[in-house]
């Protein structure tokens, strides 16, 4: 299996550069207790304890808002791109591609010689069919990262032709969304998925488990060796803490970062660490009074003191953010941008530019935003209060705060797991029209620039956008972005495999593919 280079015979190497930075600067094996490179063993049964589900879940892929229905997603339907352990686009249902010049058209070569759970051979129709679930008239988040695609051609049962509006040499990468998982042509029973990964689903409660068990040889080399998955949803920390501790489950997500390091001492657990794009996000909705005031959006940003955050709730698993999403470990990143810090007299400034005499806002948070957002919450009301800002933390439930409070609620806490391109960031969560756009932020100078970048193909000139981009969200945005997280997860001693992973926690949400079980 051979990724071609993306742009033929031009020997364009942006995405080594791309690969070799991520691999130095975003992703670390937290050494802790490292998993040993044994060799893979075949058999036993895995129980998972999540964080990130909840009663509305749904397994149809356009749905997906959190990890625990992507896991169990990734269980049962192959991606079409998968982005590995080094950042790196590489093949998973799409075997291969090529770009013609200008990286408006791309031909890719659907893999051969896989079947979905149903016995149906893959072939050219089941991709068209499954990327065209999120194009047109969807409610798919994916929409807004496809709606470039002008056309989707089959040239035969194995092989696509992609017509873009405009050149993206950030296409295979974009085709790596978690949302595009591919189900056969026609396939709409979302209670039972069918696909083509290394397992099939025995039953599902939303918010509450789901169980799966592998279905034969699996076509992806190295992966499925456990017999079974059971993957629970654990929402509160310390439960998910404990039942790994009692042995109720070999693997939790979203460690709390205080007690980590108590956790990787403790006999017969394993801790790995990510450090990638992870970011927490207080985001206001910039339609809404008085949100919609720049000056209130800036006081409010000036008005929280993002280290004593980051020393109180991340213990140092995390870095200062800058209210924009792209992480310092992205060669993308623009470190020529003022810091914005604590500083109650600026916020001050911006409250009177902004005309708020009796400034009293509510922020509405939970632990499904991510760990430590109550925590949070808390600090940012005291450091707010020497601003003279009266902030009401509301404590809203885990279940159902995506469904009920996020892009509903005007100021609620939020976190968005890393992209590994600016551009699939950008237009999944600023873009004007995007669908989770959730301070609902627009801004013609933005997407002109965004729609730009795509096409640009000197690095300079496009470093120089995206950094352009970042001072845009940074001043102008409605997202106050404290911290960038680092992922934190444990197993059990038996399960061998684990390691860290740019994209997300338990490596990308493919871990139940990845691991195997030691007796």
């Amino acid at each position: 299996m051979t990724k071609p280079d993306a742009f033929g015979s031009t020997g364009f190497d942006r995405r080594t550069f791309l690969a070799g930075t991520a691999l130095v600067g975003a992703v670390s094996l937290l050494g802790l207790r490292p998993a040993r490179a044994d060799t893979p063993k075949a058999g036993g049964s895995l129980k998972i304890g999540m964080s990130g589900g909840a009663t509305a879940d749904s397994l149809d892929p356009r749905t997906y808002t959190d990890w625990v229905p992507t896991n169990i997603g990734y269980q049962l339907m192959n991606g079409l791109v998968e982005i590995d352990a080094n950042n790196k686009a590489t093949p998973e249902l799409l075997e291969s591609w090529e770009a013609k010049p200008g990286a408006i058209d791309w031909i890719f070569n659907v893999r051969k010689g896989v079947t979905f759970s149903n016995g149906k051979t893959l072939d050219a129709d089941d991709i068209i069919y499954s990327i065209n679930l999120h194009r047109g008239d969807t409610t798919s988040a994916a929409k807004a990262v496809l709606e470039d695609i002008v056309d989707i051609k089959k040239l035969d049962a194995n092989q696509i032709l992609v017509s873009l509006k405009s050149g993206n040499a950030d296409l295979p990468y974009l085709l790596s969304d978690y949302h595009l998982m591919v189900v056969p042509n026609g396939f709409a029973d979302w209670a039972k998925p069918i696909g083509t990964a290394g397992y099939v689903l025995e039953s599902f409660e939303p918010g509450v488990r789901a169980v799966t068990r592998k279905q034969g040889s699996y076509w992806k080399a190295g992966c499925g060796h456990v017999d079974g998955i059971e993957t629970l949803v654990i929402n509160d920390t310390a439960a998910r803490t404990n039942a790994l501790l009692s042995g109720q489950v070999d693997l939790i997500n979203r460690l709390d970062a205080r007690t980590v390091d108590l956790l990787a001492k403790k006999p017969g657990v394993q801790v790995v660490r990510s450090s990638a794009g992870q970011h927490a996000c207080l985001v206001m909705n910039t339609t809404l009074a008085p949100y919609s005031n720049k000056h209130l959006r800036l006081a409010l940003k000036y008005a929280i003191d993002r280290q004593k955050v980051i020393d109180t709730v991340l213990k140092g698993y995390g870095v200062i953010g800058n209210d924009h999403p792209i992480p310092r470990t992205s060669p993308y990143f623009n470190g020529d941008l003022p810091q914005h810090t604590y500083d109650p007299d600026k916020a001050k400034f911006h409250l009177k530019e902004a005309g708020v005499s009796d400034p009293k806002f509510q922020l509405a948070v939970a632990e499904a935003a991510f760990t430590g957002a109550t925590d949070t919450g808390v600090i940012f009301q005291a450091t707010a209060a020497k601003a003279g800002i009266a902030l009401d933390v509301k404590r809203e439930p885990s279940d159902g705060y995506w469904d009920n409070v996020w892009m509903k609620a005007p100021f609620c806490a939020s976190y968005w797991g890393g992209r590994p391109t600016p551009d699939q960031m950008f237009s999944i969560a600023y873009k004007s029209d995007a669908k989770w756009n959730d301070t609902a932020w627009k801004s013609e100078a933005f997407d002109k620039l965004l729609i730009e970048a795509r096409a640009e193909l000197d690095e300079a000139k496009r470093k120089t956008m995206y950094g352009e981009m970042q001072r845009l969200v940074s001043d102008d945005g409605g997202a106050l972005i404290p911290m960038f997280i680092d992922y934190l997860e444990a197993g059990t001693a038996r399960v061998k495999g684990m390691g860290p992973h740019p994209m997300f926690d338990f490596m990308g949400q493919r871990i139940g593919e990845k691991v195997w079980i030691e007796a």
